[in-house]
């Protein structure tokens, strides 16, 4: 027994030895892939920092995640909580039926009425007093079909679409809740797959007067896809494959990138092999964007006011106008608008997810 525990002494000693001296060689990493974020850097060493105990608070943090075999470490973590301690979720995420989504709770009512205030202000300052006709819709996040039934905490979605549409009463509510359901999201990724949601944009183009008439095939990227809730959970997920929608319309559709002030494809297959293959979607965030379709009949414009979920509808929309452009001021002063969009007669969608209007600090 003595030899036992001087056998599991050594081993402790040695392994916290190596550890130890990985911890301090070891280059530091500046980006997790697994989780999409930068990682702490060593901290700033002065008298000052010392002083005011930034450094030590830094320090901690750059620790944390320089530590060596992190992810191994975060992967066995995340494994023990769900399978051994039977815990319901890991870094607040948890899965259901291959799916895995993060719980955002509660209802943040202020952050809901914060949107429509921004909402409103880009309504009083460019659309009051033009012929725009303005509509809104909410894109339910994938807690919405899974909370229930996997138990977890969840708040009422219905509460947040009645105070928003009470904040925007300028604007017509497009409901299209009814349209999905959990298969239609990424297992891995918060995103909708956009294969799936046609019907969701037959709708928005219907309830707007402009039809979609172009048909759609099917292509797939090649090689698994592994969405935000894969390295976030540490949990050995399925990868996803990404499909899109590809009509020969779209070979004529012009698409350009104001941020950046170039010409971008409607997919771009460099961003679909990239850490964030969703981003093939108009290149992903950006602040403001157009498409144009010279074969559209009619003169008929759209500008969506969206996140990241537009990316993936708005070429599907493209069929049914001659422009369309997305703000996304997240990224972008509203304020600064009127120097791009002249507002007349334009159809003008806000086009927003749960998670974005309840955490809706995020919108400038």
């Amino acid at each position: 027994m003595k030899n036992k525990n001087i056998i599991l002494s050594l081993v402790m000693v040695v392994f916290f030895g190596v550890m130890s001296i990985l911890a301090w060689f070891k280059p530091a990493d500046s980006f997790s892939d697994a989780e999409r974020r930068k990682l702490a850097q060593f901290p700033d060493l002065s008298l000052k920092t010392v002083m005011s105990g930034r450094f030590m608070k830094d320090f901690e943090s750059y620790t944390l995640d320089q530590f060596p075999l992190r992810d191994g470490f975060r992967s066995l973590k995340a494994n023990f909580a769900l399978h051994v301690f039977n815990r319901s979720a890991n870094n607040d995420i948890y899965v259901l039926d291959g799916h895995a989504s993060k719980m955002d709770y509660p209802l943040n009512t202020d952050s809901v009425h914060r949107a429509g205030e921004r909402f409103n202000h880009v309504y009083e300052k460019f659309l009051k007093n033009s012929d725009t006709k303005v509509y809104l819709s909410v894109i339910p996040d994938k807690n919405y079909y899974m909370a229930a039934q996997s138990g977890a905490l969840t708040y009422d979605y219905g509460k947040l679409i009645e105070q928003l549409k009470a904040d925007c009463g300028f604007a017509k509510y497009i409901d299209i809740f009814d349209l999905l359901e959990l298969d239609d999201y990424y297992k891995t990724d918060a995103h909708w797959m956009q294969e799936n949601i046609l019907p969701v944009a037959e709708k928005l183009a219907k309830a707007m007067g402009a039809p979609i008439t172009a048909e759609f095939s099917k292509k797939t990227i090649p090689g698994d896809f592994y969405g935000v809730y894969y390295g976030q959970s540490a949990l050995n997920l399925s990868p996803d494959r990404i499909s899109y929608l590809y009509s020969p319309e779209m070979d004529g559709y012009i698409v350009h990138d104001y941020q950046n002030d170039k010409d971008i494809p409607v997919y771009n297959m460099d961003k679909a092999a990239g850490k964030d293959p969703y981003e093939m979607f108009l290149s992903g965030p950006l602040s403001l964007v157009t498409i144009e379709n010279p074969e559209a009949k009619g003169n008929r414009e759209l500008v969506i006011f969206r996140d990241s979920f537009g990316s993936s509808i708005a070429p599907l929309l493209a069929s049914g106008y001659n422009k369309i452009t997305l703000v996304d001021i997240r990224y972008m002063n509203p304020d600064v608008l009127g120097r791009y969009i002249d507002f007349d007669s334009q159809d003008v969608l806000f086009l927003y997810s749960t998670g974005v209007i309840n955490n809706s600090e995020t919108i400038k």
